[in-house]
C-alpha cells in the first residue's frame, strides 16, 4: 500500500468513526431510538440521507437495542427520474426497502404558477404521503437525514425572515400528531457528510430534477455560513452550541419567562443580570475533529 493510499484509508477511517460517534451520541442524547423501534429512513438519493442509512445500518450492528430499519424513497414521477438507480443500490447492501411511486409531480405543475417555486408544496404533499406509508407499516420512527448545518441555516431563516428563535429540532411530534420524527446526523456538519458520501461513492441523484428555482433566502443564508466558517474558524461550532444553551430571563419572551413576577429576594444568583457590566467575549476556538455537543449521557452503541 502506498504512502498516499495509507494516509487516504487513515483519514476516511478517522471520518466514519467521527460521524458514527456523532450519529450515536444525538441518539442518545435525544432517545431518538429505542428497543423495538422501526426506524424509517427517508431516501432522497442525496448525500445526506445515503449517509445516514449508513451510518445507522452500521451502529445497528453492535447497539445494545434492537431495531429494524426500512428504506423507503418516494418516486413522484419527475421527468427524468433514474428509477433503477436506488433499487439497485439497496439491493447491493441487501436492506429492507420500499419505492412509493405518487405524481405529485404533475399537481405541482398543475397548481402552482409557472416561474413560481414548487418546493412548499411538493414538500406539503411528500410529507402526507410518507407519514401514511408510516402508520399503515408500524413505522416508530421516521429518520430524516437533516444535519448540524440545516439547523443552523433554518435558525437564521427564521430570524431574518420570520421573526422567530426557532430551529429544526432533532425530535419532534409530526404535524399530524402521529409520527415521531427524528434527524440523528444533527451533530454532523454537511462538509464531512459530503466526504464521506464522496469517500464512499454513494450513486446521487441529482435534487434539480424537477426544475424548480432553489431557495433564494437559503441560498443566501448557506453562503453566509460558509464564508463566516473560512474567516472565522470555529465560529459554526459556536453558534450551534448557543442552539444547546438557551438563557429564557435573558431574552423578550413574555411566555417564556414570567418577567411581571420577578422580585428582588436577596438570593445570589449567577445568572442574573449585571446591567452596569461592559459584556466580554472572545473569539471561538478553531473547531476540534473529535469534539462534539454532548450531554454527557452514554452512547447507545458501543463503537
Amino acid at each position: 500500500m502506498s504512502e498516499l493510499t495509507r494516509k487516504a484509508s487513515y483519514e476516511f477511517n478517522k471520518l466514519q468513526k467521527r460521524l458514527r460517534r456523532e450519529v450515536g451520541q444525538a441518539i442518545a442524547d435525544f432517545n431518538m431510538i429505542e428497543h423495538g423501534d422501526k426506524v424509517m429512513v427517508c431516501l432522497s438519493g442525496g448525500k445526506d440521507s445515503y449517509t445516514l442509512l449508513d451510518i445507522l445500518l452500521a451502529l445497528r450492528a453492535s447497539a445494545p437495542v434492537h431495531f429494524d430499519i426500512v428504506a423507503v424513497n418516494l418516486d413522484q414521477k419527475q421527468p427524468g427520474f433514474p428509477e433503477h438507480v436506488l433499487p439497485t443500490y439497496l439491493d447491493s447492501i441487501d436492506v429492507p426497502y420500499e419505492v412509493i411511486e405518487e405524481d405529485t409531480y404533475s399537481i405541482v405543475k398543475r397548481v402552482v404558477p409557472e416561474g413560481k417555486t414548487t418546493c412548499a408544496l411538493c414538500s406539503r404533499l411528500r410529507r402526507g404521503i410518507l407519514y401514511g406509508y408510516a402508520q399503515r407499516h408500524g413505522v416508530t420512527k421516521i429518520a430524516l437525514g437533516h444535519h448540524r448545518d440545516d439547523m443552523l441555516e433554518t435558525f437564521f431563516l427564521n430570524l431574518f425572515y420570520g421573526g422567530k428563535l426557532k430551529s429544526m429540532p432533532p425530535k419532534l411530534v409530526s404535524d399530524d400528531g402521529k409520527n415521531i420524527v427524528i434527524r440523528p446526523l444533527a451533530y454532523s456538519r454537511e462538509k464531512d457528510i459530503a466526504r464521506y458520501a464522496e469517500a464512499k461513492a454513494f450513486p446521487i441523484i441529482p435534487c434539480n430534477l424537477c426544475g424548480s428555482q432553489e431557495n433564494l433566502q437559503r441560498k443566501v443564508v448557506k453562503q453566509m455560513m460558509q464564508d463566516w466558517d473560512k474567516k472565522f474558524p470555529g465560529r459554526i461550532e459556536t453558534m450551534f452550541r448557543a442552539l444547546q444553551n438557551v438563557v429564557p430571563s435573558h431574552l423578550v419572551d413574555r411566555e417564556l419567562f414570567d418577567f411581571a413576577a420577578l422580585v428582588a429576594d436577596g438570593v445570589a444568583n449567577e445568572d442574573g443580570d449585571r446591567a452596569f457590566d461592559k459584556e466580554s467575549f472572545r473569539d471561538p476556538e478553531p473547531d476540534q475533529d473529535d469534539v462534539i455537543p454532548s450531554s454527557g449521557r452514554l452512547n447507545i452503541v458501543q463503537l
